[in-house]
């Protein structure tokens, strides 16, 4: 099978010496995690956060949107392109996948709602049940655990969007549209390492911030690894 062409949209980048510094950033951490697997990719990275979309659809195969300490409440440099580019991505039903912040914004594109939580963040590891299954979840698994880090969630899903899962304290933690948008509002990609500083960095930069609970699951068991198989699952069904 000929490597898959797949397109990374980074929406962060983070110049902080503690974490920014300190570890690859968020497209390099999705590359290890699809690396793990056999099937192998051809990668290209935009830097969305400067505001680089891709000019054509047909540039890569699918597609991927990275979490970000950004907010999808405010506007930024490249808030008004990626919503286009998502639009374009479902009218095409290009394969697209969004996690944390990718999630939110492909929901908001396509007339979902997003809001701030009600009990402000939700940090640590959560199992996300997932009820509703597609033919792309292989190994079929109905709960994964993986970290979460936000503040903000999808409150009402687009029109013609189908809820996946929910976790504890999220209830559209994971939703499609057909078979060409799958999301999360996880991030797969985490290590506890890397967790273990975003979390220490936040407490430092928040007062209002409290890291015990998070900190106390960092080393409980994640699945990252099984949703990062159902992308690529997802992904094969296009290409």
């Amino acid at each position: 099978m000929k490597r898959i062409k797949l397109g990374i949209l980074q929406t962060n980048h983070d110049k902080s010496v503690e974490v920014g510094d300190a570890f690859p950033d968020d497209a390099h951490r999705f590359r290890d995690l699809f690396d793990a697997q056999e099937i192998r990719f051809e990668y290209r990275v935009y830097m969305t956060i400067g505001g680089e979309v891709p000019k054509s659809l047909d540039e890569q195969d699918a597609y991927l949107i990275t979490g970000s300490p950004l907010s999808v409440l405010d506007t930024h440099v490249f808030t008004a392109e990626l919503i286009s580019f998502i639009r374009s991505c479902d009218l095409a039903k290009k394969p697209l996948i969004g996690a944390c912040f990718g999630h939110q914004i492909i929901a908001v594109a396509l007339a979902g709602i997003v809001k701030k939580t009600s009990s402000g963040y939700n940090v640590g590891v959560e199992k996300t049940h997932f009820f509703e299954k597609k033919p792309w979840m292989q190994p079929n698994i109905q709960k994964l655990g993986m970290y979460v880090f936000h503040e903000d969630e999808v409150t009402q899903l687009p029109e013609g969007a189908k809820l996946l899962g929910s976790t504890p304290n999220c209830k559209i933690a994971s939703f499609s549209k057909g078979n060409h948008i799958f999301t999360t509002q996880a991030h797969p990609e985490f290590t506890p390492d890397f967790m273990t500083s975003v979390v220490t960095y936040t407490a430092q930069k928040d007062q209002n911030f409290n890291p015990q609970s998070a900190l106390a699951q960092i080393n409980d068991p994640t699945e990252g690894h099984v949703y990062a198989d159902w992308c690529t699952e997802f992904f094969k069904g296009h290409v």
